[in-house]
């Protein structure tokens, strides 16, 4: 029998909010205040979504980099579930599932430009930096935690493949918990990377636009502990929403799909079949059919190829019920934040269905998709969420969709359980 796996509420730290209730109500405003125009080491310019100056703060951390302070800022938020946790299983009970994609270039960029004009690395520089486990060593340290730790890079989609392992992980029975979430930081590399695909806009994201022309990248992190235990899913909880209902509202873990397209090392499948096959995945293992999903958080990148086959994507898995379901992208407000994002637009969701727990239909607020208004007609039609949409049902399940380079898909369903 599959047990059921809760989720406590998100810690978040991006450019839309550093804790939840700021991060819901820039997402229900359309707010893109956090997206600023950033110069990187080589001239050029571009729109990123920035966490402010002064937000994050330094941590003990070995190596004490913007990366680590973001994630740190959305650990603190979860410390007190993570710490009840530990105290009940034990600390060689608990996994850490992370998704990132940055291995350090804050330090690891610097110190290779003095060692090409010095010939040596600064003596602080440790390889260590650039190891892909450095960001969930850093969260066992900081709980003193002893059980496996894992960072999955899949891209777009690595903190998705981080929350399937940490459910694996849990319904295994290799342990009893898992902080599993995901983090990552808009660097020159980054921007600078994207940008020699073409696939950065020069203006603010526009997604599903007919002019909508790339992607604005930015950082962030989200967290949340996952265990089968509804008190600590609870524990902590209260402060993270307007309304103060997380410890009426325990939101669990339903379903999940994967796929791989494997056509291609950046660009996914035309028809979006790939992303058919993991939505198709996460409801059959939910034990949900389409009509059943309330809201849809979609990966909406804004460029060309993700929207379009996106769009197909839904189209062929919610039928005619794909220009009913209310949909959006956060990325115009968050900026993609690469690894962090299936963690971040996931929060989102968390969000969805506990601060509309107790509201009426008409009261219902979902995360806008902020864009130019102008559908691109030659895609299937889709509900975007706009400041007039009307809704007439509760929002209880929500998909959640994130596809990464190489056609890594993955697809995400949470709901609400009974109190």
């Amino acid at each position: 029998m599959k047990e059921t796996l809760f989720l406590s509420e998100p810690g978040i730290a991006c450019a839309a909010g550093n804790n939840a209730v700021d991060f819901w109500r820039s997402l229900t405003a359309g707010s893109q205040d956090g997206l600023v125009k950033v110069k990187t080491h080589s001239g050029r310019e571009f729109y990123a979504a920035k966490i402010a100056g002064g937000a994050l703060k330094k941590t003990s951390a070995r190596y004490d980099m913007r990366a680590i302070q973001i994630e740190d800022a959305a650990l603190e938020q979860i410390a007190p579930a993570v710490q009840a946790a530990k105290q009940k299983y034990g600390a060689s009970r608990i996994a850490i599932c992370v998704g990132c994609c940055d291995n350090g270039s804050e330090f690891s960029v610097a110190g290779h430009r003095e060692y090409f004009e010095k010939g040596a690395f600064p003596k602080n520089y440790s390889l260590e930096i650039q190891g892909a486990d450095y960001p969930a060593t850093y969260i066992k340290e900081k709980f003193g935690l002893a059980g496996p730790a894992y960072v999955f890079a899949t891209a777009c989609s690595s903190s998705g493949s981080a929350t399937i392992k940490a459910a694996q992980l849990v319904q295994a029975g290799i342990v009893d918990a898992a902080i599993v979430g995901g983090v990552d930081v808009a660097s020159d590399t980054v921007l600078l990377g994207f940008d020699s695909l073409e696939a950065v806009s020069e203006n603010k994201t526009n997604p599903f636009s007919a002019a909508r022309s790339g992607i604005t990248l930015g950082e962030g992190a989200a967290f949340f502990l996952l265990s089968k235990d509804k008190d600590l899913a609870r524990a902590g909880c209260g402060g993270s929403t307007d309304s103060g209902l997380a410890n009426n509202c325990p939101v669990a873990l339903l379903g999940w799909g994967e796929s791989a397209d494997a056509s291609h090392m950046t660009a996914p499948l035309a028809d979006g079949s790939g992303a058919f096959c993991a939505m198709k995945e996460a409801l059959a293992f939910a034990g949900l059919d389409a009509s059943q999903i309330d809201y849809v958080n979609l990966h909406g990148t804004g460029t060309k190829l993700n929207d379009s086959m996106e769009a197909k994507a839904v189209d062929q898995v919610f039928g005619s019920l794909a220009a009913a379901v209310p949909a959006s992208s956060t990325k115009p407000m968050t900026g993609h934040t690469l690894g962090a994002s299936s963690a971040v637009e996931l929060a989102a969701c968390w969000l969805s269905i506990v601060n509309n727990d107790k509201n009426s239909s008409a009261e219902i607020k979902l995360p806008l998709h902020v864009y130019d208004g102008n559908y691109d007609p030659d895609l299937p039609r889709l509900n975007l969420v706009g400041p007039e949409t009307k809704f007439n049902k509760r929002i209880n399940v929500c998909m959640s969709n994130s596809f990464g380079f190489g056609g890594c898909n993955v697809s995400l369903i949470i709901g609400k359980t009974n109190g």
